[in-house]
């Protein structure tokens, strides 16, 4: 017999992540993962340490001159991670 309240497994998962308020933490991961790939190996190698705190994307870096070529592409970078992951996770990047 084929059931007619079936519901795909992608949303059922979804809402339990919801419920278990466990989507926003997820999201950081991923975004946090996509960093690499966004940007790419050369970038990543100067970049020590990510973490995000209260909607906002801190990364350390070791090169000043990558900082303020970061600095200015903020906005976009923020558009592209956020697309990356698909969720508006950060709103803001603080470059160190």
């Amino acid at each position: 017999m084929k059931r007619n309240d079936a519901e795909q497994i992608g949303k059922l998962i979804q809402q339990f992540l919801r419920q278990e308020s466990l989507e926003a933490p997820l999201n950081e991961q991923r975004l946090m993962a996509a960093w690499k790939e966004v940007l790419g190996p050369t970038i990543n190698f100067y970049t020590k340490e990510l973490f995000i705190k209260n909607q906002i994307l801190y990364v350390h870096l070791t090169s000043s001159v990558l900082r303020q070529e970061l600095m200015m592409g903020r906005e976009i970078l923020i558009r592209n991670l956020n697309n990356h992951v698909g969720a508006t996770v950060i709103t803001n990047i603080i470059f160190r």
